[in-house]
């Protein structure tokens, strides 16, 4: 992978989608770099859109605009190996999903860039960087 390579997950793209207030930051930090992903990122990205809805948060309308915006950011969904992902979440006792994207950048050796503290802190147990937002 090249050197500006950046993992991101899904807490990310949703702030981007959903243009909460960390989305200018967060497009900042990405600028001109490679995007990569777990494989399983379109799905937490509609589940989260749908949650939304459930919760009612979001329209369908908005679930739609942002599912629209998903299809123009530039990320590459890589293969990972689920096996390895799996490991990582029985000993760090996370969920698969959050494994996928720690294994994802750890094949890529990309940092990672989460704006969700627990996911953060697992990736830091396993040696991986965390990239920061500006304050």
């Amino acid at each position: 992978m090249p050197e500006r390579t950046v993992a991101i997950d899904t807490s990310a793209v949703l702030a981007v989608l959903l243009s909460e207030p960390s989305r200018p930051a967060l497009i900042a930090v990405t600028e001109g770099r490679a995007l990569v992903a777990a494989p399983s990122l379109p799905w937490e990205v509609g589940n989260a859109l749908i949650a939304g809805v459930r919760r009612r948060k979001l329209t369908g309308v908005a679930v739609q605009q942002a599912w629209a915006s998903y299809g123009q950011i530039p990320v590459r969904l890589t293969q990972i190996d689920v096996a390895a992902a799996l490991d990582l979440a029985v000993s760090l006792g996370v969920y698969a999903y959050d494994a996928y994207v720690l294994e994802a950048a750890r094949d890529a050796r990309a940092p990672l860039l989460t704006l969700d503290a627990a996911l953060a802190r697992a990736a830091r147990t396993i040696g991986l960087t965390v990239m920061e937002l500006p304050a």
